[in-house]
């Protein structure tokens, strides 16, 4: 027997099965289309006995390139689970009757009701424009909610001339709104947001409210039906003070308001107590800061007694439902990264219920996420983790239960990277940060990786421990990806976030590099395949780091923003960034100004960096980047522009776009990865 010969095909079986095994491990990483495989939990409302749990199911119609929405129910012990609209209808705000029998909801923007008994569903009226915040009366018998209404606006000049079937050219458009755009719907149609009702049997919309104002929001109805709860900014000056809101009532039969708030801050989403003697709401004295953190109050229904609950809570309010029995009310925060859910008495301790909620963002591992309660004290929430994007969960009798597994076909066929919790210290003053790393399936230790720095928007907000389809995307093609909560992020407390008021960027690049150098720490990175990307605040940090710092390869920076003069002169909220962002109009200290834009620093940039944003962003407009663009491209810098048709500031609103992102970004780095490695 020739040993030769055995050795040879031992090699080569060998070299067979690793072969193999490296192609079941590329077959299982993610791939890019993958992004039309998600789904996730939103908008749970159980019934009134907690029996029973309507949730929205989200999907990704792959013809369409859209996300589409249905509803499904589930019971409260997870065993029954089924459609209640067909695929082919978007549906959500899924709200329950008084009764138990009924659901109303919002479908391809009218109003339907469900007879749940027999399983017929009939859409109420034909409304003009898109209705939101359902809310039944307590008597079951009307639906109130808000809707744009047109206002006719004649324009102030009128061109003689023009003959009969002439093509001449579109009217010329006369603006005089201080808020005349906004991100995600563009130039702004004449019309305010206004309270309507209907009845709960069908009929037309009835308008309640009047005026030159908006009155959005959640709607809470009185105990009698008799009368709304909500909250607006109708203030002479509202436009130009835009979070000065107050609570008010209105009574239906007289139209009557009523307000009962009355401070310079917003006062928003009143809920009435079961019992109907108390108004429970969020809101803050304005600082001017640029972060300010939403407390919850507590008044009588007439406006009197005011109360904070939350004063001792440095963490903002984000939601909260009172208990059946009036004397406390669950509310959900974000602390570290994570959301909570607690039980707020009137009086006493707060308990903590849960620290997974999550699920208002699949892309990027922002916080957020959404609850409601029954009756009997059931709650249901979305619950989100690193490995999933949200599912349905329930809290019953401080017992927590997931009940859905949309994703488990996702789950089976690939490899999720793991992600891994760190805190590191700040090299400007020793504060404790808060990061995590997602590592590429397959993570072997004793190798070397690319790492890819990757910053979250706002500032003011914060990632945590949840799912993040794109961030996954990258790891999944080998690189280590680093998240971090810089200073200026949420969660941590007010002081934390407003180190950077009127001081944005600072220090909060040294908190960046300070958690890449931790991981570097680590012993598993290559230090000359350093990548930085970040999207927004983080496309500013981005451009910021690369302007002093040389240590990165390549850099991409999505829609930023680089010079703040000329992003408070076009961005679509305007009237906001300017007073709570600066210190004084542009043109009053244009050196504090241009001292914070990166374009100030651009003649020190030496990383070669690709610029990612959309065409119809009015949030950080395209115009930034451009400037970027050609300032690089004037000085010699290795740069490219990705620009997205009709894609928002809100990228991943279509599949597609969600793909294409993290697919750019890879193939920029690859490109340099490679050059990096000679």
């Amino acid at each position: 027997m020739n040993l030769k010969h055995i050795t040879n095909g031992l090699c080569l079986t060998a070299l067979l099965l690793l072969t193999t095994s490296s192609a079941v491990a590329a077959a299982k990483a993610l791939q890019y289309d993958d992004v039309f495989e998600l789904e996730f939990v939103s908008d749970p409302q159980p019934d009134a006995k907690g029996e029973q749990i309507v949730f929205v199911r989200n999907w990704m119609d792959r013809q369409t390139d859209r996300r589409r929405m249905t509803l499904w129910l589930s019971s409260a012990d997870g065993k029954m689970l089924q459609a209640l609209t067909d695929k082919d209808i978007n549906a959500a705000s899924p709200r329950w009757a008084p009764d138990n029998n009924r659901l109303a909801y919002i479908a391809n923007g009218q109003i339907h009701v469900k007879w749940l008994d027999s399983g017929r569903s009939s859409q109420l009226g034909q409304l003009q424009h898109n209705p939101a915040n359902l809310s039944w009366s307590p008597d079951g018998k009307w639906l109130a909610f808000t809707m744009f209404t047109p206002k006719q606006v004649k324009a102030p000049v009128s061109l003689p001339g023009k003959p009969e079937n002439a093509d001449w050219a579109k009217s010329p458009i006369y603006i005089d709104n201080k808020q005349y755009r906004a991100d995600g719907a563009g130039y702004l149609k004449a019309g305010y947001q206004h309270i309507y009702i209907m009845a709960a049997d069908g009929g037309s919309a009835i308008q309640l409210t009047e005026g030159d104002f908006n009155h959005g929001g959640a709607l809470s109805w009185s105990k009698d039906s008799k009368a709304l709860y909500f909250s607006a900014n109708r203030h002479d000056n509202w436009q130009s003070q835009p979070v000065n809101s107050e609570i008010f009532r209105l009574t239906l039969a007289d139209r009557k308001l009523t307000q009962l708030t009355d401070r310079n801050g917003p006062d928003s989403r009143p809920a009435v107590s079961p019992d109907g003697k108390l108004i429970a709401y969020v809101g803050y004295d304005d600082r001017k800061l640029a972060h300010q953190a939403n407390r919850l109050y507590v008044m009588n229904s007439d406006g009197s007694n005011i109360r904070n609950l939350t004063e001792d809570l440095d963490r903002a309010i984000d939601d909260f439902q009172w208990l059946a029995n009036s004397k406390a009310l669950y509310v959900s925060y974000d602390s570290e990264g994570k959301g909570i859910l607690a039980e707020q008495p009137l009086s006493g301790k707060r308990t903590i219920l849960a620290d997974d909620l999550g699920g208002g963002s699949y892309s990027r591992p922002y916080s957020g996420g959404q609850f409601a309660a029954a009756s009997n004290g059931l709650i249901a929430y979305t619950q989100m983790s690193t490995q999933r994007p949200a599912e349905l969960a329930v809290i019953n009798k401080r017992n927590k239960q997931r009940l859905t597994d949309l994703n488990a076909d996702l789950l089976f066929a690939r490899d999720i990277g793991k992600v891994e919790e760190f805190w590191y210290s700040s090299s400007v003053d020793k504060r404790k940060l808060h990061g995590w790393i997602i590592y590429p399936p397959e993570f072997d230790a004793s190798k070397k990786y690319p790492l890819i720095l990757e910053i979250h928007g706002g500032p003011h907000t914060a990632y945590g421990p949840h799912f993040a389809m794109e961030l996954q995307l990258m790891a999944a093609q080998g690189y280590v990806v680093l998240y971090t909560n810089p200073r200026g992020s949420t969660s941590y407390g007010e002081d934390f976030a407003n180190l950077i008021h009127h001081n944005y960027p600072s220090q909060d690049f040294n908190d960046l590099m300070d958690g890449v150098d931790a991981v570097l720490a680590k012993g598993f990175i290559n230090d000359k395949e350093l990548f930085i990307t970040g999207g927004s605040g983080g496309g500013v940090l981005t451009t910021w780091s690369i302007a002093h710092t040389d240590r990165f390869a390549a850099a991409v920076a999505v829609n930023p923003v680089i010079n703040w003069f000329s992003f408070v002169l076009n961005a679509d909220m305007y009237s906001y960034f300017s007073q709570y962002w600066f210190p004084g109009l542009p043109w009053e200290m244009p050196e504090h100004y241009l001292k914070h834009s990166p374009i100030a620093h651009v003649g020190k940039v030496k990383t070669p960096t690709m610029l990612f944003t959309g065409e119809s962003d009015h949030r950080t407009p395209i115009s930034e980047t451009e400037q970027y663009y050609q300032a690089l491209q004037l000085r010699g810098i290795d740069t490219a522009m990705v620009r997205v048709p009709g894609a928002s500031h809100a990228l991943h609103t279509r599949p597609s776009n969600l793909m294409a992102k993290p697919a750019y970004i890879i193939h920029w780095f690859e490109k340099y990865r490679q050059k990096a490695g000679n």
